[in-house]
């Protein structure tokens, strides 16, 4: 397991704060909640409940000189709260698809999420794909080249990665806030009184445990 980045006892001197909504899609049980866990608090469960609606977590990143507010919406992934889904991406400047790298359908699922997000959400949206659970690669049903393919065909951010053993979990999100314009005032889409975060996280030196890909503009 890769040593995660340093976790800063307070904010770096600027007082640059931009703040973006992101949403979680994904099939049921693809590790969507574990990598939130993971980013948010450096844990992991291998037992989890399963989400009911959506669940929210903030997460203080550093990006050079700025800090990056995510407020970060977990939907859940059975089919019955599909229908509630727009209304937690409609407002997102970013998006995480994540599948499940052991299982072919949840790959196909994320296509569908993608479709949708290209259709239905903002245009200037950044949108991740991940495929997740890559501690379990003797079991891969879905090849890198396939995700990496796919992902540079429709101009996505691709990582693989592993809640479990944090696999490229902070270098997913890193890649996503240098994405985003540092021009969002503070105040956002959700108030975050009351609402469980991490500590800011410096990630200017992120690590690297494994190879990825960054595709589109």
């Amino acid at each position: 397991m890769a040593g995660r980045p340093s976790r800063p006892s307070g904010q770096p001197q600027s007082s640059k704060v931009s703040q973006f909504k992101l949403v979680l899609l994904g099939e049921t049980s693809v590790g969507k909640s574990s990598l939130l866990l993971q980013f948010v608090k450096g844990q992991y469960q291998d037992f989890g409940e399963s989400t009911i609606g959506a669940a929210f977590l903030t997460q203080m990143v550093s990006v050079d000189s700025a800090m990056v507010k995510f407020e970060i919406w977990d939907t859940a992934g059975q089919e019955r709260y599909h229908s509630l889904a727009p209304m937690y991406y409609r407002g997102a400047q970013a998006a995480i698809v994540v599948y499940d790298i052991t299982n072919t359908e949840t790959f196909v699922r994320a296509k569908a999420w993608v479709s949708e997000l290209q259709k239905q959400a903002s245009t200037n949206m950044v949108i991740a794909l991940a495929g997740n659970k890559a501690d379990w690669s003797a079991n891969r049903a879905v090849e890198y080249t396939d995700g990496q393919g796919y992902a540079a065909d429709n101009s996505l951010l691709f990582m693989e990665t592993s809640a479990k053993t944090a696999m490229n979990v902070n270098n997913l999100f890193l890649a996503i806030a240098k994405k985003l314009p540092k021009s969002e005032p503070l105040g956002g889409v959700a108030g975050s009184a009351g609402v469980r975060g991490g500590p800011p996280m410096d990630l200017r030196q992120p690590t690297q445990t494994s190879p990825a890909q960054c595709c589109g503009n």
